[in-house]
């Protein structure tokens, strides 16, 4: 049952480490309350994808005319989230292994951070929002009044980005050692690290369905929702 568009509009914030159903979980949510869903990952990965096709190194200083002159926008279609860089859709080229590769290194660097969460307090500053990522609760709304922090196991996490990219040369046990490492430099970078806010409500996914983890999320967000109204 979606909440009546008068209803009044809060932030939902979904961190969490890769591979721990944050966008299915945060698309579907945002569906069934009216919302708009912004996918920050994509934001990165498109700085990213930029970097590679100009040949950059992942520097502060190679990256900063990047984050300053491309044109980053996130535009909703009948299919989902669409990720357009200057004029160009490249929602599919931005999940390409060559970016996932790159994205964490990119997104650690203080210009790209700064840069990007500046963009997303500014889309999301009147909430109405489902935002998902690693630092959204923590750093680019500290004062959401959902936050979610999705957990799941290794294992799992790799078979679901194995079924993603339905590519049968990477074994289980390879996307496990990149998800390890993703997850290593998630959390130790120094800025913005991975982190669960302290209020934020932490679900394990390894067991549940996106029906069961989103109807969770739902429940959370109504209660949010009848307590502002109040």
């Amino acid at each position: 049952m979606s909440v009546p568009l008068t209803s009044p509009n809060i932030i939902i914030a979904l961190d969490g480490p890769a591979g721990s159903g944050k966008s299915t979980t945060a698309r579907r949510v945002a569906e069934a309350l009216g919302y708009v869903y912004i996918d920050t990952g994509a934001m990165y990965r498109a700085i990213t994808l930029a970097a590679l096709r100009e040949e950059r190194s992942i520097t502060n200083s190679d990256l900063l005319p990047i984050v300053k002159e491309y044109q980053l926008q996130l535009t909703i279609s009948p299919d989902g989230q669409r990720t357009i860089l200057g004029r160009e859709d490249v929602t599919e080229e931005i999940r390409s292994p060559e970016v996932t590769k790159l994205v964490s290194a990119v997104s650690a660097l203080p210009s790209v951070r700064e840069a990007m969460s500046k963009r997303q307090r500014e889309m999301g500053k009147n909430g109405g929002v489902v935002m998902d990522g690693r630092d959204i609760g923590t750093v680019v709304f500290p004062e959401a009044e959902l936050k979610i922090f999705l957990i799941a196991s290794l294992e799992e996490r790799a078979k679901r980005r194995l079924a993603e990219l339905k590519d049968s040369s990477v074994s289980l046990e390879e996307m496990c050692k990149q998800i390890s490492e993703r997850d290593k430099q998630d959390t130790e970078r120094l800025v913005s690290p991975l982190r669960k806010a302290d209020d934020a409500v932490e679900i394990d996914t390894s067991a549940l369905s996106i029906d069961a983890q989103t109807e969770r999320i739902l429940a959370l967000a109504r209660e949010r929702i009848a307590a502002k109204r109040g």
